[in-house]
């Protein structure tokens, strides 16, 4: 089984995130790629991986990134029936609105959502916040 963990950072909270699914993915057996939305097309993550987790912050109004991360999602959406998905990202104001959506619409597309609502951490993750994120790693391993 091949996963990509495929994020967008712009302060380091969700790359550090991200690295923490991807340990979580390794530990459970599987073999994975940590990428950014820019290194490969929605295609190329749909051919090579067998599931994806996919991290953004919140972004203006709770919302996604609107220069690399919607325009992938948006291209990805109608190509999830079935496909096995985890989402996460960090927050510094808000309630994690922007998770609830970006959730609401994968698992309207279809996908296998991991984890319910998606994972949030406010401002840098901490401990727990990254523990968390191996457990969100290895439960889509498993999944």
């Amino acid at each position: 089984m091949k996963a990509a963990v495929i994020y967008w950072t712009g302060t380091g909270n969700t790359e550090a995130m991200a690295q923490a699914v991807k340990e979580g993915l390794v530990k459970a057996g599987a073999e994975a790629d940590l990428l950014q939305f820019s290194d490969l097309t929605p295609d190329e993550a749909l051919s090579k991986y067998d599931r994806l987790a996919l991290g953004c912050p919140a972004m203006g109004g709770e919302q996604l990134e609107e220069g690399e991360v919607e325009p992938f999602f948006t291209e990805l959406e109608g190509k999830l029936q079935g496909r096995k998905l985890a989402l996460f990202g960090s927050y510094g104001w808000g309630d994690g609105q922007w998770m609830r959506d970006w959730a609401e619409r994968a698992q309207a597309a279809g996908a296998v959502l991991v984890g319910g609502e998606g994972l949030i951490a406010n401002e840098a993750p901490d401990d727990d916040a990254l523990d968390a994120c191996q457990d969100l790693g290895q439960d889509l391993a498993r999944l």
